[in-house]
């Protein structure tokens, strides 16, 4: 298995997309993907009227909160890395977690991940969460289900645990949606120093996988019947994915991830497909060392997107609200490294152009989300993070 130099591994663990670049390379490499941005973003832009815009902070004082979720009651919650889950409501961040929630290996990259409810949560009351499990030696990715009753969890089981066991705390995916065949999506990431079991079939690291809600592998996963691999697995080749959508119209399944030291990539994901990492990639090591000779391979999926330099891209939606009309049927990808939000213009299932929003805030930005008002919704990456509410300027 190739090892990545000591002293950029170690780097890794202080974690490029969740601390931010440490070094005086990183800054001149960030200045110069903020002046190409400035340079290009003109001509990715779509063609529609720029929206006009308020911001509004919704909660704040969250110790780097990671996903946000909308209950049918008006309720909102949001997960903080650290492996607490707390309830919006009525307005006000409520200042008691919700007890019951399983212990969660809070090291690196590692933490609470995803909330999801349900798609019957009106009736049971049922969540989903994506958490790093484990301890610093032996842990990889588990989703579990329960019934969110009043502030506890109740009737907590695990439903599914990524194998094998890992050393890192780096690169776990995490991002969960639901099919409407009832089956859910969850994103695992390839663990850093083991990127190569991206490429093998023998284990869950760096795939997506397809899971009945109760956590077991529908029959007509691509792989069921194949020997020695996991029937979980949908598609392989991907780095460390932490965006996941799917649209409803177009029946496509969009999913990015990050590169290496450039090569981000928006993916529209087929059952079965290779997705390529590492044997292609647009990006670099941190080292500046190549990963890969080639861009391109035969039996491997091209990118709809790939962002050089690297934006880092976090948390993803399709916008479909009334709010926004410039930006019905797009996707909305929030950044890390570029501080931002990407629209990405989808005309037809192409990119017709992207838009690069909200970067006056200067925060890194690591979930956004639509809201059943048709508002867009951020998660600030940050100890003192905060849910903002983004909603048409008045005239």
């Amino acid at each position: 298995m190739h090892q990545t130099p000591l002293a950029w591994r170690d780097r890794d663990r202080r974690l490029r997309d969740t601390t931010g670049p440490r070094t005086a390379t990183d800054t001149a490499m960030r200045l110069v993907a903020a002046f190409l941005t400035l340079l290009v973003a003109p001509a990715l832009a779509a063609a529609a009227t720029p929206a006009a815009y308020t911001i509004e902070t919704v909660a704040e004082g969250l110790d780097h909160p990671w996903s946000l979720a909308f209950l049918p009651d008006g309720r909102m919650l949001v997960t903080e890395r650290a492996g607490r889950l707390r309830v919006i409501e009525q307005g006000r961040l409520l200042p008691e977690p919700v007890a019951g929630v399983p212990p969660v290996y809070a090291a690196g990259q590692g933490g609470l991940f995803e909330v999801l409810p349900a798609r019957d949560f009106a009736t049971s009351s049922r969540l989903y969460l994506s958490f790093a499990h484990g301890k610093r030696r032996a842990n990889n990715t588990r989703v579990v289900s329960g019934r969110l009753k009043g502030l506890a969890l109740e009737d907590v089981r695990v439903l599914f645990t990524a194998q094998p066991l890992k050393a890192t705390s780096a690169h776990f995916g995490g991002r969960m949606a639901w099919l409407p065949d009832g089956n859910l999506l969850l994103t695992l990431g390839d663990g850093f120093e083991y990127r190569e079991e991206a490429q093998r079939l023998g284990s869950h690291l760096g795939k997506l996988v397809r899971l009945q809600a109760d956590g077991s592998a529908p029959k007509d996963n691509p792989f069921t019947g194949k020997a020695g691999v996991p029937p979980e697995i949908y598609s392989y080749g991907h780095r460390n994915a932490q965006g996941i959508v799917y649209d409803a119209a177009a029946r496509r399944i969009y999913m990015h991830e990050h590169g290496p030291r450039g090569g981000d990539e928006l993916n529209v994901i087929e059952p079965g497909r290779n997705y390529g990492w590492p044997a292609i990639t647009y990006g670099l090591d941190y080292s500046g060392a190549v990963i890969s000779p080639f861009k391109a391979k035969e039996g491997m999926e091209q990118p709809l997107v790939q962002w050089t330099p690297s934006v880092a891209p976090a948390g993803m939606t399709q916008y479909t609200g009334a709010l926004f009309p410039q930006w019905r049927g797009d996707l909305l990808v929030s950044t890390l490294v570029e501080k931002s939000v990407r629209r990405v213009d989808l005309e037809d299932g192409k990119v017709a152009g992207q838009e690069v929003l909200f970067r006056e805030l200067g925060e890194r930005l690591r979930d956004v989300r639509q809201g059943p008002d048709g508002a867009v919704y951020l998660l600030t990456d940050d100890e003192h993070g905060r849910v903002l509410r983004v909603v048409p300027k008045k005239p």
